[in-house]
């Protein structure tokens, strides 16, 4: 057997290992070693984030009393040389000694042994930040120096610690004290180094979120003018209290910006699975107009930023909610509505308060009670039907706003999957674009004409290298007044897009121009007129890039030809045909005046000595003074938009102007 699994050579017998391996290879680690040896387990870490998480679970036991009733003061204070204190007016932390470990005091008990607490059955909190019985001991623990002031009784009681170790006994005064507790910490180096500190800023933020969630708590916040930085607006001083709750914390991070419901959607619910209550979530919600927010939210006063089963159930019932308002109203395409696009943009706070909260992690970073989502979708959904029926104006106002969010998300998807598509093909242009032969940008440009006759005498006069033609089937879609989903079915659309390349809306991007210079080529008469302004009106709308990078043109072809024997010249309008009778043709001969009906009925040659040759046409660009951007605005709402009143106006205004009508 050996030659057949050795090659025929024996195989060599293996060599003991070099170190041993026994049962006194086996450590116990006892106390609060283990959080000493692994921090990261129990804080996330040791860094800057890790360190602002002991500040954190102690200020969660304070804000546990306030939700429980029992405190309506906490005081938070940052000291030089990165010393924390939290100091709350609650019932105090029990100093009577435990019934199991008679020689320690609960005080003594809570601060130096894992998974201890008040928090694992209901009898002293209903609901908690703190559950798992880790916090303030894991605090202790990676302290160098910590010290216990506990009110209860009418006497004080202290008690000092170092690295998870009590330093002194507990000592009472029987001075009268109120009553609460006080927590003093020094972070260890040894664990989180020299140059890690506490950021003012971090924990002010952090004592201002906790005030928004309790209202019936006063957060009094003080800290060392030394510690605030130059241009830090963090304030040494500050009495943090909020009767209004979140709804001030949304007014607060909306600040003077606009929102698209002037209402915020606020309200709070009792939590029930149908055998009791279960606990209450207080919400409050808003959708600014620059699309700029986000939703933070807690469980217990704790914050999670990955969200959990919490957030799951807010997005649930507010997408049913308005999904079924937009069925309410008619609005078809509210059903392809999803959640991303109801709380995209979306600002403002959710706080759930539940027993026996199930977090992932110590760092209670996301919350995965599975049935909460399901009590949280039923309320959400039922004030949001109400909100939502009891103000339709700015109802209606969320929804178009939601709808076009869709829209442009499905616009994105199509043409993603335009691209999967043609990913392994040439690009395919529109069948009717006769393309330049260029192979950069630079020097070429494309005209679009009105109708295949133009086009065919367009494509005639054109320079092959660096003129293109687009034929457009007469007037094109006004999108001004059009919907989204004729906008994308509009053939005539759909191949300008194409042939420019550079997309459309939000996926515009003007270094994907294919061509250097777009000009539009109409006829100088009114029908030539309104295509050019239907089709300015597209570029305003679809492509303002384009317009403020200054590459749209307009192309000025002549109305008339003019002959006086061997001199010939051509007039772009009535009073231009006029001045060239009077100070160019002056000659005896007859004058010979002949009208264009339209680009494709001038030979190719003179459309290109006229309209498309460089050195002899005349080109206007299209612009939007910096001064006149809301007067553009209104007026292309005005003249192209859905309201005909306004269009009657105007030329109830202007009609006195007008001369020389081509009707």
């Amino acid at each position: 057997m050996a030659d057949l699994f050795s090659g025929g050579r024996a195989s060599k017998p293996r060599s003991k290992s070099k170190t041993a391996y026994s049962a006194k290879d086996i450590e116990v680690l006892e106390g609060l070693e283990p959080v000493r040896r692994r921090p990261g387990m129990y804080i996330g870490g040791t860094d800057a984030s890790a360190l602002h998480h002991l500040a954190a679970e102690v200020l969660d036991n304070a804000m546990d009393e306030a939700v429980a009733g029992e405190a309506s003061r906490i005081e938070l204070t940052l000291e030089p040389g990165n010393w924390v204190t939290v100091r709350d007016n609650g019932r105090g932390i029990p100093v009577d000694p435990h019934p199991k470990f008679k020689k320690k005091s609960a005080l003594e008990i809570i601060l130096t042994t894992l998974h201890s607490g008040g928090k694992f059955s209901s009898n002293a909190y209903e609901t908690s930040g703190g559950l798992h019985g880790v916090g303030i001991s894991v605090v202790n623990a990676l302290a160098d120096e910590l010290t216990a002031e506990v009110g209860r009784d009418g006497k004080l009681w202290v008690q000092t610690y170092s690295r998870g170790e009590p330093t002194s006994k507990l000592k009472s005064s029987a001075a009268k004290q109120r009553r609460g507790t006080k927590i003093r910490f020094h972070p260890d180096p040894e664990i989180f180094g020299k140059t890690i500190t506490f950021d003012p800023g971090r924990l002010f933020r952090m004592a201002r979120a906790k005030a928004h969630l309790y209202r019936g708590v006063e957060i009094h916040w003080k800290t060392d003018e030394s510690l605030i930085g130059p241009k830090d607006p963090t304030p040494a001083k500050a009495v943090l209290h909020f009767p209004g709750g979140l709804s001030d914390f949304v007014e607060e991070a909306l600040g003077e910006r606009r929102s698209l419901t002037p209402a915020h959607f606020a309200g709070e619910a009792k939590l029930t699975n149908g055998s009791g209550e279960e606990g209450r979530v207080e919400w409050a919600l808003t959708w600014p107009a620059d699309g700029d927010g986000a939703i933070d939210s807690y469980c217990n006063t704790v914050p999670t930023p990955q969200g959990g089963s919490h957030e799951s159930g807010l997005r649930t019932g507010l997408l049913r909610g308005i999904k079924a308002y937009g069925d309410l109203t008619g609005n078809r395409k509210a059903a392809q509505i999803t959640a991303d696009d109801v709380m995209d943009g979306a600002l403002g706070a959710l706080s759930v308060f539940i027993r026996d909260p199930q977090f992932q992690g110590q760092t209670k970073e996301k919350l995965a009670n599975p049935g909460v989502a399901r009590m949280l979708e039923t309320a959400i959904k039922d004030h949001f039907d109400h909100w939502l029926s009891g103000d339709p104006s700015t109802a209606n106002l969320l929804l178009e706003a939601i709808v076009e969010r869709t829209e442009e998300r499905l616009a994105r998807r199509r043409d993603r999957e335009q691209k999967r598509k043609t990913a392994t093909r040439k690009l395919r242009l529109p069948g009717k674009l006769a393309d330049c032969s260029a192979a950069t940008t630079e020097g070429t440009e494309i005209f679009l004409v009105e109708g295949d006759s133009a086009g065919g005498s367009a494509k005639q006069a054109r320079n092959r290298a660096t003129q293109a033609v687009l034929p457009l089937r007469g007037k094109i879609l006004n999108v001004a007044t059009a919907t989204s989903e004729k906008l994308h079915a509009n053939q005539e659309i759909t191949d300008l897009t194409q042939a420019l390349g550079c997309g459309t809306g939000p996926r515009f991007d003007i270094d994907k121009l294919r061509y250097q210079r777009v000009i539009i080529m109409t006829d100088a008469d009114v029908d030539g007129a309104h295509i050019a302004s239907l089709l300015m009106t597209f570029f305003y709308r679809e492509m303002p890039g384009l317009i403020q990078a200054g590459r749209l043109y307009l192309a000025v072809p002549p109305l008339y030809r003019l002959s006086q024997g061997a001199d010939v010249v051509y007039a772009r309008d009535d009073a231009h045909k006029d001045a060239l009778i009077k100070t160019t043709l002056t000659g005896r001969a007859k004058i010979d005046i002949s009208r264009f009906k339209g680009l494709g009925e001038m030979p190719p040659a003179q459309l290109k000595e006229t309209t498309m040759a460089p050195e002899t046409r005349t080109l206007l660009r299209v612009t939007i003074p910096d001064a006149s951007v809301k007067e553009t605005a209104n007026r292309v709402e005005a003249l192209m938009g859905r309201k005909p009143e306004l269009r009657l106006q105007f030329i109830q205004e202007h009609a006195r102007e007008a001369a020389d009508l081509d009707v």
